[in-house]
């Protein structure tokens, strides 16, 4: 075969794989959702004389094109492949692979971002907490202090991090909890700890606040669920990855807890199963976001109170940490401003923890 046919069966080829692909895109029905990035897909757009001349029209005609497109997924996959193996580059989408994790690329340390953090948290203490409080601020740090120095990626200076959010937290005692975990507390594919990994992390807090759970693996009953876990950075990077599974644990004490919704206005489950077959098995922990939680426990028979202003992370941490109280209440200030919370929230008496993931800390725009 000379070089005029070859040249002339691969544009054929191409021609066809185009024309192929085009044709699929039209005919097939939309997907309205992507589980593996966890979002809503782009809707054709309304075409109008106002869109087409504002130039939102196209736009938005460009935006349904590329999600739309057929087999996105495995381009995305062939993508991520070349960028890795083909090209040397170590990440994608600022997430790299590295020791069996992926990990976000959490740089740099953003001081405007934790001065705000502060000022919303001490805003909070002063509107609401009294000499009858003892208040407390723990950090989470992402597993990026783990993986990132040793493997050669840029990392946040979490010391300074620390160290400036207590400087301008001044009512707050610090409680450490880094050296209780590692690389392996965390979900593989996920930003979040697992469960079953952070006993000891949820008895050292316990400890510190001036309580105590129990802290050995034995005192519970591990649950884990049949199907795997895709966090959500498996999506993001598109790398093939061992996936994760989810381990939920339960014991007499935690199988006792009556929780309240207030969002919602109703009782849930410590444990929402059905969230598993969702597109964030992670949800099963509290029943996802929600911006007030209740948990009373029956088996601690005194006025105890533990208030926890927190993020995502504390889902999976608060049915540990709530044995050690008679009641725990759990407020997410990226969802409900704090100046609200007065209303569903009696302050008399509680211990009151602040405890933030730093990628929150450090991206604190979220907090209202």
């Amino acid at each position: 075969m000379n070089n005029k046919t070859k040249n002339a069966v691969v544009t054929l080829v191409i021609g066809v794989l185009f024309l192929a692909l085009s044709i699929f895109c039209w005919v097939k029905a939309p997907d309205e959702f992507s589980y593996s990035e966890r979002r809503t897909l782009a809707k054709f757009p309304e075409i109008n004389a106002e869109n087409i001349a504002s130039g939102t029209a196209m736009s938005n005609f460009e935006t349904y094109t590329l999600d739309q497109f057929p087999m996105r997924d495995t381009f995305r996959t062939v993508k991520a492949l070349i960028s890795r193996y083909a090209l040397a580059q170590k990440e994608n989408n600022d997430l790299y692979y590295t020791d069996g994790h992926i990990a976000s690329l959490d740089y740099p340390l953003d001081t405007s971002s934790v001065l705000r953090a502060a000022s919303r948290f001490e805003y909070v203490v002063s509107k609401y907490a009294s000499a009858s409080n003892n208040i407390y601020l723990s950090l989470i740090p992402d597993k990026n202090y783990f993986l990132a120095d040793s493997n050669g990626y840029p990392s946040l200076d979490y010391s300074e991090l620390t160290s400036l959010l207590l400087e301008n937290c001044p009512s707050m005692k610090y409680i450490d909890i880094f050296p209780t975990l590692s690389t392996d507390s965390y979900y593989r594919t996920d930003t979040h700890w697992s469960q079953d990994k952070i006993i000891n992390t949820a008895s050292f807090l316990a400890e510190a606040l001036g309580t105590s759970i129990p802290s050995a693996a034995d005192k519970y009953t591990a649950h884990t669920l049949d199907a795997d876990f895709s966090g959500v950075y498996a999506g993001q990077i598109m790398l093939p990855t061992k996936k994760d599974r989810i381990t939920y644990l339960t014991n007499t004490i935690i199988d006792s807890f009556t929780t309240h919704d207030y969002e919602n206005d109703k009782d849930i489950e410590i444990y929402t199963l059905e969230k598993a077959d969702g597109p964030d098995p992670y949800e099963i922990f509290l029943n996802g976001p929600i911006s007030l939680i209740e948990i009373n426990n029956p088996e601690i028979n005194n006025d105890s109170k533990l208030i926890i202003f927190r993020d995502s992370f504390s889902s999976s941490l608060a049915p540990l940490l709530a044995q050690g109280y008679s009641q725990t209440i759990l407020v997410d200030i990226r969802y409900i401003s704090p100046d609200f919370v007065g209303s569903f929230v009696d302050f008399e008496n509680a211990d009151i923890l602040f405890l933030y993931s730093t990628s929150v800390i450090n991206n604190s725009i979220t907090l209202k």
